[in-house]
């Protein structure tokens, strides 16, 4: 493989909130548009789920940064190094000139206790191998950061405390050599965190101003807020897993509390100003969160529960639903 592209060593600074953006809808806007939504609201991070041509085109010169998605169902083909490298050169070679493509999230939630995506275990620490081998070989190593996506129920103890927390015996072997890749690239982790399935899983022992943002005294492990001790439970596993290290964690989906309207948009924004505040958690104190809130739009086509086509911040025909403020 011969390189063509350099390096910039362009300052990877963690970004405070970004935005899913889906497309299982059939009355969401045109790609260009919604890019220019993106910059009307200050909006400057995309979790992309695919390499869609059209989006990425209207990406161009928009200095939004990219969380470009592998899906799972492209995993397999990944493991053959020619087949990652002609992935890579077509989605990301060809537009790294005026995209910003900043992260490849190669697979999401997988895990060998998740029924729904165990059947892509064996493909994604080659996949990952196979995307980091290329993006080394055009000299992009340290513009374009290559990670996973995993949920929190690879976690022994999630939240009670959160200085407890491991990864559960039965994932150990799957984990830890992403996590030892990870480290050796100096990329972060990615976790899908989503403090109102937990919430709603045990309201009896969490509490509604827990999960809100709006808890104002500490509980005994030092926590007023549920996510971040589902972030710090991360943080808390991977030290465990591989000794103290200096992976960053960046929450590329961070779905919105359901119910009503006004709750959701209070959860919203108490965790847009939360991430901007740049106050950090207990475990890591002062250190940004790079937060992306799911989702951009209300998709009605989506599959699963019905909640789940209602997490949108903005609807279909480009307005706000709760009037949040992204610019500092």
């Amino acid at each position: 493989m011969t390189s063509e592209t350099t390096d910039n060593n362009e300052n990877h600074e963690v970004e405070c909130v970004g935005m899913c953006y889906g497309g299982s809808g059939n009355n969401l806007p045109l790609a260009k548009d919604v890019v220019n939504l993106y910059k009307a609201n200050g909006i400057t991070s995309m979790r992309l789920y695919d390499p869609n041509p059209e989006t990425l085109n209207a990406l161009k010169d928009s200095n939004i940064r990219v969380m470009l998605c592998i899906p799972n169902e492209k995993l397999q083909a990944l493991t053959d190094p020619k087949e990652a490298y002609n992935w890579v050169v077509a989605n990301v070679i060809n537009y790294i000139k005026q995209v910003k493509i900043r992260y490849l999230s190669v697979g999401n939630n997988i895990s060998p206790v998740n029924n729904g995506t165990s059947q892509f275990v064996p493909f994604l620490l080659p996949a990952m191998e196979n995307v980091q081998q290329v993006i080394t070989s055009f000299r992009l190593k340290n513009r374009v950061k290559v990670s996973t996506a995993i949920e929190t129920g690879l976690l022994a103890n999630a939240t009670s405390p959160p200085s407890q927390s491991t990864f559960r015996g039965d994932v150990t072997s799957f984990i830890k050599p992403i996590i030892e890749l990870l480290k050796q690239n100096n990329a972060p982790l990615l976790a899908n965190i989503y403090p109102y399935f937990a919430y709603v899983a045990d309201p009896d022992h969490v509490s509604f101003s827990y999960a809100m943002f709006t808890q104002v005294e500490p509980d005994s492990s030092g926590y007023t807020n549920l996510f971040d001790a589902m972030l710090d439970s991360i943080y808390y596993a991977i030290a465990k897993a591989i000794g103290e290290n200096n992976i960053e964690i960046v929450v590329p989906s961070e779905g919105g509390f359901g119910g009503s309207m006004d709750i959701a948009g209070s959860y919203y924004g108490n965790l847009v100003g939360h991430s901007m505040s740049n106050v950090g958690t207990v475990y890591k104190p002062g250190k940004p969160i790079g937060t992306y809130l799911f989702a951009m739009f209300d998709e009605n086509l989506k599959i699963g529960a019905e909640t789940e086509k209602h997490f949108g911040v903005f609807y279909p025909n480009k307005t706000q639903k709760y009037n949040l403020i992204f610019k500092l």
